[in-house]
């Protein structure tokens, strides 16, 4: 029993819990889009000589700003390298300490250097695109500071 529940957990980890999030996230768009499309079509019914494309505008989910995109990798990747040397140092501690057997350091250490290794990722993903996107960040400010 302890063999299958062994095998059972990862497979459900690695497999069922990524295929649920995928799916609970392809429903939720779909619901917003089907309410937005039910919103629209009302208005048309009740007023069939309105300007659907300012509707459209107005109940559409505003896009992310080029500099809000930036900012979220530079957290994610911040808040990932940090926890990566927290699990490595975690990881450190525990082989000196000479706690938890011999399985533990390796696998807090193991994590740690795969969030260490994304949070790198993240951070250099922000800094090429800071570089890449720096003329349209910069008309965008103006932009924003000409409707503002």
């Amino acid at each position: 029993m302890k063999e299958l529940i062994g095998i059972l957990v990862p497979l459900g980890c690695g497999c069922l819990l990524p295929i649920m999030v995928v799916w609970f996230s392809v429903r939720r768009r779909m619901n917003e889009t089907n309410k937005r499309t039910e919103i629209v079509l009302a208005a048309i019914e009740k007023n069939p000589e309105m300007d659907i494309e300012e509707w459209m505008k107005k109940i559409s989910p505003k896009q992310k700003l080029l500099k809000e995109k930036l900012l979220s990798k530079l957290l994610k990747g911040t808040l990932c390298a940090l926890l990566g040397l927290g699990f490595v140092g975690f990881g450190a501690w525990l082989s000196y300490a000479g706690r938890g057997g011999t399985d533990n350091p390796v696998m807090a250490i193991c994590a740690g250097l795969i969030l260490l290794a994304i949070g790198i990722a993240f951070l250099v993903n922000y800094g090429i695109g800071k570089n890449m996107l720096a003329k349209e960040l910069e008309a965008e400010e103006q932009q924003l500071a000409c409707q503002g």
